[in-house]
């Protein structure tokens, strides 16, 4: 096997982001893609488990991990065309994703950005426990929200973002089960403290506003979506997200199951043999 390479790119407004690649160079193109305030570190479970097949891609956003951490550029559209950079960059094509939390809007954004891109770079994509719509309408009920996985009030982003740092160890903790490993749990918000609070706040504001419904039908590669039941996202919304996507397939993980946001560090078994199986047949 290829010994693991790391390096940086630089995005097309000047920020340097770090990198790292393992596996095999001739495999398959393998990229995961972290949640929010995370970095590429959350998927160390899962790059042990690929990297014997694939070549199998990380990254830090801009502000997170080993990233430059700029006072500029906070925005999953911005995001977005960071990932159009790294993957042209590292010379990238016909990639797997795996995306989690807001990773999944970076994709959707991509998608609705640099449509003709997308199809040509992507040669699948693995969706998992992302809301289409954060924010709930005033004027619905709480069954209508829930349907979305609509967890936040307008003013929600704001009120966490007066208080990010405490309001950031709630949010992580409340990501797992009970019966998480209390490691993984300090693990995830030790990595989550690299990046600034201000940034952070920024970044959860755009995120949890955007409103990704009226996009799902056009993503028009082969797709896995995966909910959990456990989740601080209700899984009624993201099956749905599955529902809306053209010939997309669902896994989804009980509570008992480790089935919490976080399921790929609770459960890595599970979740590692259905995105295998997924690429099988993708």
């Amino acid at each position: 096997m290829d010994p693991p390479t790391t390096g940086h790119v630089t995005t097309n407004d000047g920020v340097r982001l770090a990198y790292t690649q393992a596996g095999p160079a001739s495999g398959e193109n393998l990229l995961f893609i972290p949640g929010w305030r995370q970095t590429a570190a959350q998927w160390h479970k899962q790059v042990s488990h690929f990297q014997g097949s694939y070549r199998v891609t990380t990254y830090d956003y801009r502000g997170h991990g080993d990233s430059e951490k700029p006072n500029s550029g906070y925005r999953v559209y911005r995001f977005a065309a960071d990932l159009l950079d790294l993957l042209t960059q590292l010379k990238l094509r016909q990639v797997h994703i795996v995306a989690h939390s807001m990773g999944c809007s970076i994709i959707w954004a991509f998608f609705d950005i640099y449509p003709a891109q997308a199809r040509d770079l992507f040669a699948s994509v693995v969706l998992v426990d992302q809301s289409p719509c954060m924010i709930a309408d005033p004027a619905w009920t709480p069954e209508q929200a829930k349907q979305l996985s609509a967890i936040f009030s307008p003013s929600t982003s704001f009120e966490l973002g007066k208080d990010m740092r405490p309001a950031t160890a709630g949010l992580i903790k409340g990501m797992f089960t009970a019966a998480a490993d209390a490691k993984d749990v300090d693990f995830a918000l030790e990595r989550s403290n690299l990046m600034s609070d201000e940034a952070a706040s920024a970044l959860l504001r755009d995120h949890a506003a955007k409103d990704w419904r009226d996009l799902l039908p056009r993503l028009d590669v082969p797709t896995l979506v995966v909910a959990a039941e456990g989740s601080v996202f209700p899984a009624e919304g993201v099956r749905w997200v599955s529902e809306q996507i053209p010939g997309a397939r669902l896994v989804n993980f009980e509570k008992e199951e480790g089935g919490s946001h976080f399921m790929f560090y609770e459960n890595p078994d599970k979740f590692n043999g259905a995105v295998e199986d997924f690429l099988r047949r993708a």
